[in-house]
Parts: C-alpha cells; structure tokens; sequence
C-alpha cells in the first residue's frame, strides 16, 4: 500500500493546527496588505504643498482641447497663483489657445518640479480678460519684447481650478500602489 504525501512527518497537522496557521497566515496578509497604500502623512498640507509645487515650477504646460477633440499643449510662463489658486497668464489674442479657450473652456494646467520629484495637475476653466486695469497688474518687464502694442497685442488668461492632482516624493505624497492614482484635491 502507498503511502499518502501527508504521512510525512513535518506535514502531520491536526486540524485544528492548520486552522490556526490559516488565521495567522490570514492576519500577516491582511495587516501586510493594508500597509501598501497607506502613504506617510505629510507635514503639510496638500493645499500647501500644491502651491509649493506651483511656486517652484519654472513654468507651466498649458493644455486646451480644439474643435476635433484634439489636445494642444504649451509652455506658458503664469504669475504665481493666487490664494485660491486662480493663475493668469499672458498671451497673443490672435493665438490658437485664445480660440480654442473661446470655444472650449475645460483646460488643463501641469507644473513639474524636477528638484523636488513633484508635480501638479488643475483641471479648471479658463477665460480671456482684456481690461486695462488686470493687463497693468499682470504684466512682466521680460515680456516686452513679444508684446509691442499691450493694448492690441496682449491679452490674458484666467485660470480658475476646481480640482487637482498631486505627487510629491519630498513630502512622500504618492500614487496608489495598484492603480497609480495620485491624490486628488478639489478646489
């Protein structure tokens, strides 16, 4: 007669045994498991840190969407945002982005800060202001040399979010382990 693979004497369990094992076994792997997608809490908040992420980006990609449904992106250089994150920019009015905006208000804005491994996503609206008063207050001295004419040639972008996406290795905000999704924050 043969002997069954269970004789062994290292693999002789009651049941009772390896219903224990099977409950630690269970605990180990579920305790292990809530651990992964449990981020460090930062030490400040993620509004805070959004701005920081903002303050340091040299400059920002803009992204509208045309009247194909395709994507246009651009490297704009926004003033620093506001304290409830509104950024202006500056612009041609005869350029793409003001018709696309016109059209098709739903933008996006990406700030990337290599030296700190963070980056920023607002997902908003955008409109066009032209009054002399804002033109004023948003002007950069660097910028007279696309501009020749600020009252013809100059116009601006309001950005204004109203959610956002975060990752900030410095402050350990990271995406879920499983599906990489960055945490959000609505603004």
């Amino acid at each position: 007669m043969k002997k069954h693979i269970y004789d062994c004497l290292f693999l002789k369990f009651s049941r009772i045994e390896l219903f224990l094992k099977f409950v630690i076994f269970s605990c180990l792997l579920f305790t292990f498991m809530s651990c992964i997608n449990t981020p460090n809490p930062p030490n400040k908040g993620l509004k805070e840190i959004a701005k920081e992420l903002m303050m340091l980006a040299e400059n920002a990609a803009f992204i509208t969407i045309d009247t194909l449904g395709v994507a246009h992106v651009r490297t704009m250089d926004p003033f620093l945002p506001e304290d409830d994150f509104t950024v202006w920019m500056g612009t041609n009015p005869k350029s793409q982005k003001v018709t696309q905006i016109q059209n098709n208000n739903a933008v996006s804005l990406y700030y990337f800060n290599k030296e700190n491994a963070g980056y920023i996503t607002l997902q908003g609206t955008a409109t066009i202001v032209n009054t002399k008063d804002k033109k004023e207050r948003y002007w950069k001295k660097e910028w007279k040399n696309f501009y020749k004419n600020t009252t013809t040639d100059y116009v601006l972008i309001k950005f204004v979010p109203s959610k956002a996406t975060i990752i900030s290795e410095k402050h350990q905000i990271l995406g879920d382990s499983i599906t990489w999704g960055a945490p959000e924050l609505n603004l």
